[in-house]
C-alpha cells in the first residue's frame, strides 16, 4: 500500500476554495484550482509519497505486482483509468470523447493522442450542474425559435426535421448569432435561457453558446452520479464532485473554449441517440456502468471488503477510513497494488474506491 501525493491542475474555470477546503489548505488558494488526479496518467502522475517515485514510473517497473494479471491482460502496462476531484467554478468546453473503435482509427489517423476511449462519471459532492445528452428535438426547435434570431432559421427547420446532428452542423457554421442570441435569452426568466445569456457574455462570438437549448441539463444532488458512454456530447457547468474515467486524452470539442476545434471529427463521433445515465449507488456501494476501465464504489459507515486483487486508489473525501490498517483522512489517499489481495476498509465518513471493471 502506497500513501499518494497528487498533482493539482490550475486550469481557469477552476475554484479557489473547493480543493483547499477538502484537503486542509488555506481558503481561498491563491489561484483557482480546478482538478486532482489521483492515477498514472503521464501529464500529470500521482508520487508515492514516501517513496518519491511516481506512479506512472512504479507501474512500469513492476506491472504484474502492480496492476496483476487480469488488467496486465486486458489493459497492457497502463492503470486504465484517472480518478479525479473536480472544481467546476465556471463552464467547461462542450465536448464529446470517441468509442474504443473510433480512438484506434483516429490515432492510426493522427487525430488522437492515444488510441484509447475516455468514457467518463462524475459523482456529486455538492450540486453538480450539466449539460448532457441532446434533448427532443421538437423541444429543442420551439426553444431556439423563440429566441427569433434569423440566423437560427436553418438549424430550427433541421430539429424540426427530426435531424439533431445536422442540426448542431448548422448552429456550429452559424456565424454571429451569439450576441443577438444572448440579447434575446436575457428577456426571458427560465434557467435555460439564462445560461444562454452567461455563455453569450463568457464566449462572445461562440455559437455553442446556445447548448442549454439543444442538449438535456442534469441537476445532480450529492451522491448521485452522471455515467457518460462514448458519443455523447456534453458540458459541466457548475460543482465539486469526484470523477472517474478512461485514462486518456481524446476529447474533440465543439466550443465554449479557446482550444482548437476540429468540427468535422466532432460530428463524426458524436452520437445524438446516445443519452447519459443517470446513477446511484448499489447496496455494495458501486456506481454500476458498462465502462471495462474503470468501476467506482463509494464507501460510508462500516467495514468493506475489497476483495480479489486489483490496481485500486481510495480517495477520502469526508470523516476518515481506514484501509488495511493505514488511517486515512480527507483528501489523503493510497494505491493499493493487485499483489496486495484482499484488504478491508473500514469507513467512518465518506471514501471512494477506484479499480478497473474486471
Amino acid at each position: 500500500m502506497y500513501l499518494l501525493t497528487n498533482p493539482v491542475k490550475d486550469y481557469p474555470w477552476g475554484s479557489r476554495t473547493d480543493l483547499a477546503g477538502l484537503t486542509g489548505r488555506p481558503v481561498p488558494s491563491p489561484g483557482p484550482e480546478a482538478e486532482m488526479w489521483l492515477g498514472a496518467h503521464p501529464s500529470g502522475s500521482s508520487v508515492l509519497a514516501e517513496e518519491g517515485q511516481s506512479l506512472a514510473d512504479a507501474v512500469a517497473a513492476d506491472p504484474a505486482g502492480m496492476l496483476g494479471e487480469a488488467a496486465l491482460g486486458r489493459f497492457g502496462e497502463r492503470l486504465p483509468y484517472l480518478m479525479k476531484l473536480i472544481a467546476v467554478e465556471a463552464p467547461l468546453s462542450l465536448q464529446v470523447h470517441p468509442s474504443a473503435a473510433q480512438a484506434a482509427d483516429g490515432h492510426g489517423r493522427g487525430v488522437y493522442g492515444d488510441p484509447w476511449p475516455k468514457p467518463e462519471l462524475i459523482r456529486a459532492l455538492t450540486p453538480f450542474t450539466a449539460l448532457a445528452g441532446f434533448r427532443d428535438s421538437e423541444q429543442s426547435a420551439m426553444l431556439i425559435d423563440r429566441l427569433g434570431v434569423r440566423g437560427l432559421k436553418d438549424v430550427v427547420a433541421l430539429l424540426s426535421a427530426g435531424s439533431p446532428l445536422e442540426a448542431l452542423a448548422a448552429l456550429l457554421a452559424a456565424g454571429d448569432v451569439a450576441e443577438q442570441a444572448g440579447w434575446s435569452a436575457s428577456a426571458v426568466h427560465q434557467p435555460d435561457y439564462a445560461l444562454v445569456a452567461r455563455l453569450a457574455r463568457q464566449y462572445p462570438g461562440d455559437p455553442a453558446c446556445l447548448a442549454p437549448l439543444l442538449l438535456q441539463r442534469h441537476e445532480l444532488e450529492p451522491g448521485q452520479a452522471l455515467f457518460l458512454e462514448a458519443g455523447v456530447l456534453h458540458c459541466y457547468l457548475r460543482g465539486f464532485g469526484v470523477e472517474i474515467m478512461g485514462s486518456s486524452d481524446n476529447v474533440m470539442r465543439a466550443g465554449l473554449t479557446s482550444k482548437p476545434l476540429n468540427v468535422p471529427e466532432l460530428l463524426h463521433i458524436t452520437d445524438p441517440a446516445r443519452v447519459p445515465h443517470p446513477l446511484e449507488a448499489g447496496a455494495d456501494g458501486v456506481y454500476a456502468t458498462s465502462a471495462e476501465e474503470f468501476r467506482l464504489r463509494q464507501l460510508t459507515g462500516g467495514e468493506w471488503r475489497l476483495a480479489d486483487g486489483s490496481p485500486r486508489i481510495v480517495l477520502c473525501t469526508d470523516g476518515s477510513v481506514t484501509v488495511g490498517g493505514r488511517r486515512l483522512v480527507a483528501g489523503e489517499s493510497v494505491f493499493l497494488p493487485a499483489a496486495d489481495g484482499d484488504v478491508v476498509a473500514h469507513a467512518n465518513g465518506l471514501a471512494f474506491c477506484a479499480e478497473p471493471a474486471l
